[in-house]
């Protein structure tokens, strides 16, 4: 494990986990944390030891979003650093997380709100603890949708439901995630970080080139027409019928035995 003041990163399995670590400040999200975020992001994307990512946070929250204690503080100031915290760090982070060439499974461990919860949403699973719980809280600071929220929780919720949960700004909890398809899975709390990490390194075991062609293929069919997500499905198919873990699997089938996927 190495560690920061803020972020801890530890490595098993191919398996790469990045946990928040401001605590006591439920893990809210300062310029250091943002920039030590996105960098630990980018590095797991580089690094072709890390086959699957773990987002999660340390203490009792997954993470609360913006700091408004250091934004107010900057803000009063005549700082103009709040303006572009959007551009600068928010917009990075999360095409970081949607754009990476792996897994992302967001393990919410407690209160996900703001782009906390956004984190969350453009992670390609959710596995929620009984006592996470997810807000848009936007509103309620005057502010609308940030790091992605207003494209990624209408395509887990529909348009309906997500307007309703930014407009309304209420908190909802890991049962009613459930239910509307916010997360993927709920467990005991005690039970998240290894329920994460096993998810994590089944992922890391399996086809991961395959796995960043259907990431890319299923973002692009989010925002194309049918005919360029055929073509999408096309390319990416000739691309991976090339590949060595194509022809293990194939290997391995006909063989009756189980592959093995080196993610090349």
């Amino acid at each position: 494990m190495t560690t920061s003041d803020v972020l801890l990163t530890a490595d098993a399995d191919g398996v790469r986990t990045l946990t928040l670590n401001r605590p006591q400040a439920y893990n809210s999200l300062t310029v250091e944390l943002k920039e030590a975020l996105l960098a630990a992001l980018r590095g797991a994307a580089d690094d072709p030891g890390v086959r699957a990512v773990v987002l999660t946070g340390s203490g009792k929250a997954f993470c609360a979003g913006q700091d408004l204690k250091e934004h107010v503080g900057l803000l009063q100031a005549g700082d103009p650093a709040p303006l572009h915290t959007v551009k600068e760090h928010y917009n990075p982070i999360v095409k970081a997380i949607v754009e990476m060439p792996k897994p992302v499974v967001a393990a919410v461990n407690g209160t996900a709100a703001g782009a906390g919860a956004a984190f969350a949403y453009a992670s390609d699973l959710r596995i929620a603890a009984e006592s996470s719980s997810f807000l848009m809280a936007f509103a309620n600071v005057g502010l609308g949708p940030d790091s992605g929220a207003s494209w990624t929780l209408q395509r887990l919720v529909g348009y309906g439901r997500a307007a309703e949960l930014m407009l309304l700004a209420r908190t909802v909890d890991a049962a009613e995630a459930l239910r509307l398809g916010l997360v993927g899975e709920v467990v005991p709390d005690e039970e998240l970080p290894a329920r994460a990490q096993a998810v994590a390194a089944k992922l890391a075991a399996g086809p991961t080139v395959a796995y960043a062609k259907i990431k890319s293929v299923l973002n692009l069919a989010a925002q194309s027409t049918f005919d360029e997500a055929l073509a999408a499905e096309d390319a990416a198919q000739t691309a991976l019928g090339a590949t060595a873990d194509h022809t293990e699997a194939v290997e391995a089938f006909v063989g009756k035995r189980k592959p093995d996927f080196q993610g090349k």
